[in-house]
């Protein structure tokens, strides 16, 4: 399986502009721009998105690792932080909470932790990754 996804950048690095497009078409020439990325300009980043493939990424391994324990999760859900400093993406930190009916909280633990090592966005990653789970009712 291959996805992609493609760029364009008009101008300088700090007065042009680009877009992002997924295979998919859910971003279609989506904007961004310095302002975006370093600033609270409109538009996406890179960043952003990473945090949203990490978030989601993990969330659906932790979904995996819960199932193959025989149990079903009834709500999972992550947010994810990047910290991008100097240049580098120095951080990716993670908070989960769910709520799995039969779990308890010593398990999750070790869970979460399977999901945030071996998820394939952790993986790519070659930065710091933190995390923060819950297990709620």
């Amino acid at each position: 399986m291959k996805r992609s996804a493609s760029a364009n950048w008009q101008g300088t690095g700090k007065e042009g502009k680009g877009t992002v497009s997924t295979q998919t078409g859910v971003l279609s020439n989506t904007p961004y721009s310095f302002t975006s990325r370093f600033e609270d300009g409109a538009g996406t980043n890179p960043e952003e998105l990473i945090a949203a493939a990490h978030a989601g990424c993990f969330t659906m391994k932790l979904s995996f690792v819960i199932s193959a324990a025989g149990l079903t999760p009834g709500n999972i859900d992550t947010s994810c932080t990047i910290t991008f400093e100097n240049g580098a993406i120095t951080e990716s930190h993670l908070v989960v909470k769910a709520s799995v009916p039969g779990l308890d909280s010593a398990k999750f633990a070790e869970m979460a932790a399977d999901a945030k090592a071996n998820c394939p966005i952790s993986k790519l990653l070659n930065t710091n990754i933190t995390m923060e789970a819950a297990l709620v009712s």
